[in-house]
């Protein structure tokens, strides 16, 4: 077989797995995976290959795979029109009769006959001498909105397909159309009250979010707030939760912990001088110091759980209740005291822990105790910010992390539908030259269909039983993942795609009934496809200042859409006041990402960026002809944004004092404290201070009458 012939044959076998042979880098330049790439990818995705001579046997096998399955695992019926769907079997079977059950979720349930004779030829596959044909048979059936379970009976074999029945665009409150919302947005850890431990609480989102009421906002938003490594594993980044199925006991506020008044020997431990010092301390600390507060806080957190496992109190009830509706929490509580007890990652753990069988005699009873307990009131802080939502009130704007640790919960529980030997990334660009690699393993397209997607959907309900929007993050997750195979270079890796109409169809139904709006993050390279995807299925689009600038100077800044949350930047950016002084490009020349002439390259483009977005603005009438202060200049595009049609618009609160520090700078680790920075001053003082509530105001009046603007 030649060299040629072996590459083609391996490209088809990559397809068959949803593997992209090429891709288009961000210069628009055709990059073709190598066949090294192209193996290793296969490997991780459990194909039977180790070398260019397994490829012919392996594309035979997959074949079967696909051929020998009459139904897909996944059918999704749009508005709930099922009007056919297709059934793949052997041509010795054509002349069948299909015994035919479609189980509703309701409990209903209906059966037929279906004569394959009557279907409509779709396809015939020849393989191995042995002809399949795929049939299109009819069925004009109206389904409610949910998941249902089609069965079919042929030749006396049983298959199943879940027909997930979803409205094609996903939920957008008739209410609030016209409307054009605005509201905070500020990384939960970076805040800090007269009740801090060291770092922000939920009570602190919920009193800014009671504050920014006061303001006229109508939405809070925040980073993830899922657990996080603080121990034996240290890990604080909110992108790389423990699971995405609980929340944070980090930001716990133990003040409000009702343990803390019933038992004068706990609140003896916590009023003691050396405690409330350390508590000082930690405030004190201009960067967050997770391990030292965590260990502050589990200490009393520990007593607190003791003290409520040792006796029946009124509140038990209520714990029971929560456990019951949260089957994973008790695996998970386990998980986390077998860790403890171990002390190493779940990886390093014998094959029967590794598979999931914990026994009590894996871990201690008080440290499982302690971990149920935590969540059970990080569930009752949480309830007790979104509890107060309604049409006139504050939602919550959560985020939802495009991956977890791959040490944590979800992947120990879930490892078959991991890629556990690639972490997803993203390809070189002008800014990352060598790419980048994310650290958490992709899902695996195909074993999420076989199973159901029931992980995704837990994830999902888990956000939306408290968000009122929801952040998808790298929205393109939804399309295709960078997949970087271990031992291979970022730059090596390599797209694998998913079925996203079915990400889709599942999003677009838990939203409706959870009456949550999705916002997908499409920035950066972004293919046509995704936006397109995003605009027939109801998702809200992201419109950022600086890069709808960059990306054309000589029109300046367009136009958001009605659809979009706009924002002058991210997480993941400098603040405005930093960018406008181009102190990131000396950040990044100093960390060595730029060379001297590639930040003056950047120094240049920076000075035209700002004389366009100036002369746009007093264009507008927004900004003074002899106005360019960094303030004013601020101004002048957050009321540029309000006037829009965006009918989201989130203000960075650190910008509104001129803050030149970044929370988060990608691809950094010891070089800058990412996820550690407190806000420059304290929420107290912030409720008071008149540069930002003013602008707060104006931006307020602007939103509801768009014709005021300076």
């Amino acid at each position: 077989m030649s060299k040629f012939h072996s590459i083609r044959l391996l490209q088809k076998l990559a397809h068959l797995y949803g593997i992209q042979t090429a891709y288009y880098d961000v210069a628009q330049h055709r990059k073709q995976a190598s066949p090294e790439s192209l193996l290793a990818a296969l490997k991780v995705l459990n194909a039977p290959v180790e070398n260019c001579t397994d490829i012919v046997p392996a594309l035979r096998e997959r074949r079967y795979q696909i051929y020998k399955k009459p139904l897909q695992p996944i059918i999704v019926a749009w508005n709930g029109e099922l009007h056919s769907t297709e059934i793949t079997i052997p041509y010795t079977q054509s002349n069948f009769n299909v015994h035919c059950q479609l189980s509703l979720e309701n409990g209903e349930i209906k059966q037929w006959i279906q004569h394959l004779s009557d279907g409509e030829l779709s396809a015939i596959k020849d393989l191995e001498g042995s002809r399949f044909i795929a049939i299109k048979i009819p069925l004009s059936i109206t389904l409610p909105i949910g998941y249902h379970r089609l069965l079919i009976e042929l030749d006396g074999k049983f298959h199943e397909s879940m027909v997930i029945s979803a409205p094609t665009k996903a939920y957008s409150s008739t209410q609030d159309i016209g409307i054009h919302k605005w509201g905070i947005f500020t990384p939960l850890y970076s805040l800090h009250s007269n009740e801090s431990w060291g770092s922000g609480s939920y009570s602190d989102l919920n009193k800014l979010k009671e504050w920014s009421k006061d303001m006229g906002s109508q939405v809070i938003a925040t980073l993830p707030l899922l657990p996080s490594f603080m121990d034996y594993i240290y890990d604080p980044s909110p992108y790389l939760p423990i699971s995405r199925l609980l929340w944070n006991e980090f930001f716990l506020n133990i003040n409000k912990i009702q343990c803390l008044h019933n038992y004068s020997s706990t609140k003896d431990v916590i009023e003691s001088e050396s405690f409330q010092n350390e508590i000082r301390l930690l405030n004190n600390l201009e960067l967050v110091d997770y391990k030292r507060q965590m260990a502050l806080k589990r200490t009393a957190l520990e007593l607190f759980s003791r003290n409520f496992f040792s006796e029946e109190t009124e509140l038990k009830d209520d714990f029971y209740q929560f456990v019951k509706a949260n089957p994973n929490v008790e695996e998970y509580a386990c998980f986390r005291a077998t860790g403890e007890k171990q002390g190493t990652t779940w990886r390093s753990w014998s094959q029967r822990l590794k598979k999931g069988s914990l026994t009590e005699s894996d871990y201690d009873l008080a440290n499982k105790q302690y971990h149920l307990y935590v969540q059970w009131l990080a569930h009752k802080q949480m309830t007790d910010i979104t509890s107060g939502e309604t049409k006139d009130g504050v939602q919550l704007y959560l985020d939802l992390p495009v991956g977890v640790h791959p040490d944590g919960y979800d992947v120990w529980r879930e490892r078959d539908i991991f890629i556990t030997e690639a972490s997803a990334g993203a390809p070189p660009d002008t800014l990352f030259t060598k790419g980048q690699n994310w650290g958490f393993p992709p899902l695996n397209p195909h074993t999420i269909r076989e199973n159901k997607y029931q992980y995704v959907v837990d994830y999902l309900r888990h956000h939306l039983k408290y968000a009122s929007i929801l952040r998808i993050d790298h929205v393109m997750g939804l399309h295709r993942l960078f997949c970087i195979p271990a031992r291979l270079q970022s730059s090596e890796g390599i797209y694998i795609r998913y079925n996203a109409e079915e990400f889709y169809a599942i999003l677009s139904l838990e939203s409706h009934r959870h009456k949550v709006i999705l916002v997908g993050e499409d920035l950066g390279i972004v293919p046509s496809c995704v936006r397109a995807s995003m605009r027939k299925h109801g998702l809200y689009n992201m419109y950022v200042a600086h890069y709808e600038l960059a990306s054309n100077i000589q029109k300046g800044l367009p136009q958001p859409h009605a659809h979009s949350v706009a924002s002058l930047n991210t997480h993941d950016m400098p603040p405005f006041a930093a960018l406008w002084q181009g102190l990131d490009i000396d950040e990044r020349l100093g960390f060595g990402f730029l060379n001297t002439s590639g930040a003056e390259k950047e120094r240049k483009e920076r000075d035209d960026l700002k004389q366009a977005l100036l002369h746009f603005l007093r264009g507008k009438g927004s900004l003074g002809l002899y106005q360019k202060s960094i303030i004013s200049v601020l101004k002048a595009c957050l009321y540029f944004l309000a006037a829009s049609p965006a009918e989201i618009l989130l203000i960075n609160l650190e910008d509104l004092w001129l803050e030149t520090k970044s929370q988060n700078i990608p691809s950094t680790n010891t070089e800058h404290p990412n996820w550690r920075r407190k806000t420059r001053y304290c929420l107290e003082k912030i409720f008071y201070m008149s540069q930002v509530t003013d602008i707060l105001k104006r931006i307020n009046k602007v939103r509801k009458n768009k014709n005021v603007i300076n």
